[in-house]
Order: C-alpha cells, then sequence, then structure tokens
C-alpha cells in the first residue's frame, strides 16, 4: 500500500506499526524511477506500508527528520527510525531494508 501523506497525517501515524516513508519531489527524475520500484514493492508486500511525503510542501518535516535530498527513504519500527536509503535505489536493496524491520 502507498499513500501520500503531509506532516500531519505524519504525526498521526501509528507508532507501532513498521513502514517506510519516502521523500520525494515532483521535479525530480531519479524520485520518478523510484516510484515504479515502490509500486513494484507494494504489490509483492501488500501488507507494507509505504507512505510518501512531498519534499518540497513539508519542509518542516524534512528538516525535522534531517533528510537533506531526494529519494530518501526512512524505515521505521516501533516508532524509531531504524536505517534510511538516499538516492535511487535498486529494488533488492529496498526488500533488504524492509525485511530487516521484521
Amino acid at each position: 500500500m502507498i499513500s501520500e501523506i503531509n506532516e500531519q497525517e505524519y504525526e498521526a501515524l501509528d507508532e507501532k506499526e513498521a513502514k517506510m516513508i519516502e521523500f520525494y519531489s515532483k521535479t525530480c527524475g531519479p524520485c520518478k524511477m523510484l516510484s515504479f520500484v515502490l509500486k513494484d514493492i507494494a504489490r509483492q508486500k501488500p501488507e507494507f506500508p509505504i507512505y510518501i511525503v512531498d519534499f518540497d510542501e513539508n519542509r518542516e518535516l524534512k528538516e525535522r527528520l534531517g533528510v537533506k535530498g531526494f529519494p530518501t527513504m526512512l524505515f521505521y519500527k516501533e516508532g524509531r527510525e531504524v536505517s534510511r536509503l538516499e538516492g535511487l535505489k535498486q529494488k533488492p536493496a529496498i526488500i533488504s531494508a524492509i525485511e530487516a524491520l521484521a
């Protein structure tokens, strides 16, 4: 499942839920390519929540979480960030980060 969220929706997420949050920009070529990879992962792992946040529209959240560029993927477990991938990554690297949350 992929859902686009804003800062207020981020604050309301279930802290106990393992999840991935990707920061992207609508003008970013690698972000567009990554979106195809994430859609494929969402089909393969429909139970795993993937949230996307527009880098440009959520600047305060981006700064608070220390996101410096895009795309950036943050992986959460039990309310804490446990890993981060920056830049365009291949599907195996993302799947590996997701499976490490189990």
